[in-house]
C-alpha cells in the first residue's frame, strides 16, 4: 500500500454521502456474487465493501442522532409551553 493511502481513503469516505456509499456497496456485492474475479481482486472488493458499510453505518448513526436531538428539543419546547400554560 502506498503512503497516504489510508488518509486518502478516509478523506474519500468522509466525502461520500449515504446514497453514494450504499450504491457502490450494492455494486461491490453484485460483483462478488457474480464471481469470476481473482482471489486478490475479490479480497480488494471485500475490503472496499467493509469500508463502504462503515460509511453507511456512520451516516445512519449520524442521522439517528440528529433526529433524536430534534425530537428531544421538540419535547422540551412542548414541556416549557405546558408549564407556561399551568402558571
Amino acid at each position: 500500500m502506498a503512503a497516504g493511502t489510508s488518509t486518502d481513503a478516509g478523506t474519500e469516505e468522509a466525502a461520500l454521502g449515504y446514497e453514494e456509499a450504499r450504491d457502490e456497496l450494492i455494486e461491490v456485492v453484485r460483483r462478488l456474487e457474480a464471481g469470476g474475479t481473482s482471489l486478490e481482486e475479490s479480497l480488494a472488493l471485500w475490503e472496499r465493501g467493509e469500508e463502504l458499510a462503515k460509511v453507511c453505518r456512520r451516516r445512519l448513526e449520524g442521522a439517528r442522532a440528529r433526529l433524536d436531538a430534534s425530537l428531544a428539543a421538540e419535547r422540551a419546547a412542548e414541556a416549557d409551553e405546558e408549564e407556561e400554560e399551568d402558571e
